[in-house]
């Protein structure tokens, strides 16, 4: 097993967003640790971005499939307009496999975004996690202010028997990347915003049942009938329980590939059993209960690869994160990037249309940057 080091990254870029400070007592926290671009609002970056075909639109008819590339290198990830709609979320009483914590339905309105077609994959992935990208620059090379910032962005420590795992494919091109925490799923997507100049962020738990249903009303996206999920997803009898390449499988109506099973992925969204009870109906853009921190308790969405149970993998079953997947992680504190036993859950990207207007907004999707400097100061360099 490989020991963990903390990774910390001397910084070159400075300026922090004040937004996150309010409120808290910052004293006893290392002024080099404040200075973290974790701290500063992802939406100070999305001016200029850096130039894609396709990828600007101002109105929903004007937004067409575009294909990103992580600036710096050569991986590259499609992005697929969702327009917006209203839909019933959750599942009706009579659906076979049907849990409490699905209904009761309610209509939920979503606005528009685009989401990746596929789960983000290592090669992307380890581009931050792993600082690929970072070492990879040329020490002449004169970079951003964007990508000063992004190199300096708190990133996750050496993983812990995350590469020994039976069905881990890392430096594997189109594998999907696995066993981050939601935590470290949220640093990429900042870390992705930041190199891009276009807001990306976890989708909401509304907009990943929308994405996936691509109009149904039936328990998968393609049907009522299991017989048929053969041909749409990677589960225990089609992959003896490991994650495979994506896009290996029919995608649903709108062109998104793995929604059901695969790895789970993560959702912006505090698990709870009476969460559709408490929701009202009508617009529902940010998420009822944000995630709270590197704990447990946050919803996972879209069935895997280990699922053995066909009504896992139906378009409103919901699962939450739980202590387990962090058991044989041996550290105090366990890490708030990696966990050691869930090698199944990982994530895709959205762009909504319209990002956030304030940092407000912006603070209920991203990391939270406390939880990195209290992870920081029980790990020091």
């Amino acid at each position: 097993m490989r020991k963990k080091i903390l990774l910390v990254i001397p910084l070159c870029f400075s300026v922090v967003s004040p937004f996150f400070a309010q409120g808290e007592d910052m004293s006893p926290w290392k002024a080099e640790n404040m200075q973290n671009p974790l701290f500063q609002s992802s939406l100070s970056f999305l001016k200029d971005p850096v130039p894609v075909a396709d990828s600007e639109a101002t109105t929903e008819a004007g937004m067409k499939p575009y294909i990103e590339k992580i600036p710096g290198t050569e991986q590259v990830f499609k992005m697929i307009p969702i327009k917006g709609g209203t839909f019933k979320m959750g599942s009706p009483d009579t659906e076979k496999g049907r849990n409490e914590d699905e209904g009761p339905q309610i209509e939920v309105e979503v606005p528009t975004f685009w989401m990746g077609e596929h789960e983000v994959t290592w090669k992307e992935f380890e581009q931050f996690a792993l600082r690929y990208l970072q070492r990879s620059r040329k020490p002449s090379e004169t970079l951003a202010v964007r990508e000063r910032a992004a190199d300096a962005l708190a990133a996750p420590t050496n993983p812990w028997n995350i590469l020994s795992l039976s069905h881990d494919n890392s430096g594997k091109p189109g594998y999907p990347a696995s066993g981050m925490t939601i935590y470290a799923a949220q640093a990429y997507c900042k870390w992705l915003t930041m190199l891009t100049g276009r807001y990306y962020r976890l989708p909401t738990e509304a907009e990943w049942e929308y994405a996936c249903r691509a109009g149904s009303e039936t328990a998968y996206s393609f049907g009522n009938d299991d017989g048929d999920l053969d041909d749409y997803a990677w589960w225990f009898l089609t992959s003896d329980g490991t994650s495979q390449k994506v896009k290996t499988k029919k995608p649903n109506a709108w062109g998104l590939y793995d929604m059901h099973g695969n790895l789970s992925e993560w959702v912006l969204e505090q698990y709870a059993k009476d969460t559709y009870a408490q929701r009202k109906s009508g617009t529902f853009a940010a998420p009822v209960k944000p995630p709270v921190g590197d704990g447990f308790g946050q919803v996972v969405r879209g069935g895997n690869c280990e699922d053995d149970e066909a009504a896992n993998l139906r378009s409103a079953r919901r699962s939450r994160s739980v202590a387990a997947w962090q058991a044989q992680d041996p550290q105090y504190p366990q890490s708030i990037w990696w966990m050691t036993d869930a090698p199944y859950v990982g994530f895709r990207v959205v762009r909504p249309l319209n990002p956030p207007e304030t940092e407000e907004e912006a603070k209920q999707y991203e990391a939270d940057p406390i939880i990195w400097l209290e992870y920081a100061e029980h790990n020091p360099r």
